[in-house]
């Protein structure tokens, strides 16, 4: 990215985080799962006229972000803020919300969101596990964070993940990049958050509806999301 384009970048988040006290919180948070739909549903959901979506599509915050290095968690409610709309007050007529696919696999996510935002609606797209581990697995690919062939991956996958696991360590690159397995584990994942949010609160979407039938399901998400604002 060029210079000049990198400090309007800057200064534009600098301007939305000296302003963070004045946004909004989400009304709903697609949480995953990873190569189910999750980006082309937040696009449909983000042309929606009554839909202000944050400005970054996975804002990575209650994860703690995907750089080892960096716990965008640790940077506060005002930077998580500053990822959304101005309050226009208590007639406000629309909704905002993200997508971070992340936030159904991370442990730690359910608990966190719940401290912050305890009445957001949450949307979790499932797809055929084993087509979401190949789908995952050629993705890593392409990025290069792969090196091994699919079915050595795939075997391979509880010894890279296992210390990340015994040290909690969510942040850890072979958690978030070789999880090809493990993340398809729904139930485990789902109870994590039903322990904590009402089950009127979640939306399970099977992600092969989706792609069939985008329309529907966009309409059954709006359905889902009308009584946070009139969506």
């Amino acid at each position: 990215m060029p210079l000049y384009k990198e400090n309007l970048r800057a200064a534009r988040f600098g301007f939305r985080l000296a302003t963070s006290s004045l946004r909004l919180l989400p009304d709903f948070i697609i949480i995953g799962a990873q190569k189910s739909g999750t980006t082309s549903l937040f696009e449909y959901l983000a042309r929606h006229p009554q839909v202000k979506p944050s400005f970054t599509k996975e804002v990575h915050f209650f994860d703690g972000g995907k750089n080892p290095e960096i716990d965008t968690f640790a940077k506060g409610t005002s930077w998580y803020r500053a990822h959304f709309p101005f309050n226009t007050g208590e007639r406000r007529r629309f909704i905002t919300g993200e997508a971070s696919p992340l936030y159904l696999f991370n442990p730690l996510a359910p608990e966190r969101i719940f401290n912050l935002v305890p009445e957001v609606k949450l949307i979790a797209l499932l797809r055929n596990p084993v087509e979401r581990a190949i789908s995952h697995y050629f993705h890593e690919k392409r990025k290069g964070r792969e090196l091994l062939p699919a079915h050595e991956a795939f075997q391979a996958e509880e010894s890279r993940i296992e210390a990340a696991l015994e040290q909690h360590n969510y942040k850890s690159l072979n958690f978030i990049h070789h999880s090809y397995l493990k993340r398809g584990i729904y139930a485990e994942q789902l109870d994590r958050y039903l322990h904590l949010f009402d089950k009127q609160q979640l939306l399970l979407i099977k992600s092969e509806d989706f792609f069939s039938n985008p329309g529907q399901v966009l309409a059954k998400a709006c359905r889902f999301l009308e009584h946070q604002q009139q969506v």
